[in-house]
């Protein structure tokens, strides 16, 4: 008769980092590396240049209003020719997909100094076979700063956006770009699609 076996263990990946968006400032940030990392790609496919036009999606949300107008300034800024409306142009369009977990976060997770200092304690260990007061200080004061670090920026959150942008010509993806970014739980209603929010444009004009 087969056993069965015990379920898989669960490991956590590899420690990594992610950006957290608290500001509109941050969602221009957000816009550079897009378009950075966007005309990259473009030139790579021999499509540099080429004029494009930025789509606002469905339903869009208070950052999608923004986030399309620092990605057309970016691009303009850049030197891309970008047209008000689609015709002979590549299509850019972008996607925020708001993800929430139930699970708990934690505050802190170690990061860059610890791993630095935990690997230079390692090293000193293995020559000396023991670990200096010195180096364990500094272990000590690596971790301080890999805390303040995580505090500072509010920690983890149950709440991240998938931001995917796209550029595509007759049905064919040219460019594509995936991230995945922090947001505060409690900004969450301005990544939500169907919101009320709606800009203002005012017109100036002349006396």
């Amino acid at each position: 008769m087969r056993q069965q076996g015990p379920i898989p263990l669960a490991e956590n990946f590899e420690l990594t980092s992610q950006p957290k968006v608290r500001s509109a400032g941050h969602w221009e940030l957000v816009s550079r590396d897009v378009v950075a990392q966007t005309l990259g790609t473009l030139n790579k496919a021999g499509a540099a240049g080429a004029p494009l036009h930025v789509a606002l999606p469905p339903n869009p949300s208070a950052f999608d209003y923004a986030f399309r107008d620092f990605l057309i300034t970016e691009f303009v800024q850049s030197g891309t020719p970008v047209l008000h409306a689609p015709g002979q142009t590549l299509d850019v369009t972008y996607q925020a997909q708001v993800v929430r977990h139930n699970s708990d976060r934690p505050r802190f997770i170690p990061g860059v100094f610890t791993m630095l200092a935990t690997g230079v304690a390692a090293a000193y260990g293995l020559r000396h076979e023991h670990i200096d007061t010195q180096i364990a200080a500094g272990l000590g004061l690596a971790i301080a700063a890999d805390y303040a670090n995580s505090i500072n920026s509010g920690g983890p959150t149950n709440t991240e956006m998938i931001l995917t942008t796209t550029v595509s010509r007759g049905g064919q993806y040219i460019a594509r770009k995936t991230d995945v970014y922090y947001l505060e739980n409690a900004d969450t209603p301005l990544f939500m699609r169907g919101s009320s929010f709606k800009p203002i444009y005012m017109k100036v004009v002349s006396q």
